[in-house]
């Protein structure tokens, strides 16, 4: 395991997901409920499994095609996501 990756990742998804609007389905689902267990074990689990899915699909294209085109991809559907975001506001 590459501690340097994991702490890379650990703190660009943590900090990508402050005040993100997963947390605040969260936080209204906990306030709504008695059992905030459920809350976190759910919320996590969908965390967790989308992470894995994203990580599957990542490792498939790679095997696909170089790192550089996934990066640069990503990086041109990121923008076009955000002009998306700012027209539609």
């Amino acid at each position: 395991m590459d501690i340097r990756t994991l702490l890379t990742t650990f703190s660009l998804i943590f900090l990508a997901e402050l005040g993100d609007k997963t947390q605040f389905a969260a936080l209204c689902l906990s306030a709504d409920s008695k059992s905030r267990l459920s809350v976190f074990l759910g919320a996590s689990l969908a965390l967790v499994i989308s992470s894995l899915l994203a990580v599957l699909l990542g490792a498939l294209l790679a095997r696909c095609f170089p790192p550089y085109i996934v990066k640069t991809v990503a990086g041109i559907l990121f923008i076009v996501m955000g002009a998306i975001i700012l027209v539609t506001r």
